[in-house]
């Protein structure tokens, strides 16, 4: 007998979604791994092939997270257990 993970877990694998799925735990994420300062400024607005796209609040804004993408790349992607997320584009 299976756990309800490996179920879902394979549910997914089957109907092709696992990677959409995955994906999208980013958005989920993205204010608890940002913190509440960077969460109040940007909005996780959408996530394609690997690629989570940002929304700032400014432009000076877009410019310190660039400085940060690694860090905040590292951190989302072992909040998730896997490396889904390959690169953040801020907008």
């Amino acid at each position: 007998m299976q756990s309800i993970k490996q179920a879902l877990d394979n549910f997914l694998k089957t109907a092709g979604i696992e990677k959409a799925v995955n994906q999208n735990l980013a958005l989920v994420h993205w204010n608890a791994v940002v913190g509440p300062v960077i969460a109040q400024k940007t909005e996780a607005v959408s996530i394609e092939h690997g690629v989570l796209v940002v929304k700032t609040q400014s432009p000076t804004w877009r410019q310190e997270l660039q400085f940060k993408k690694q860090e905040i790349l590292m951190k989302l992607n072992k909040q998730l257990g896997k490396n889904i997320v390959k690169d953040i584009r801020f907008v």
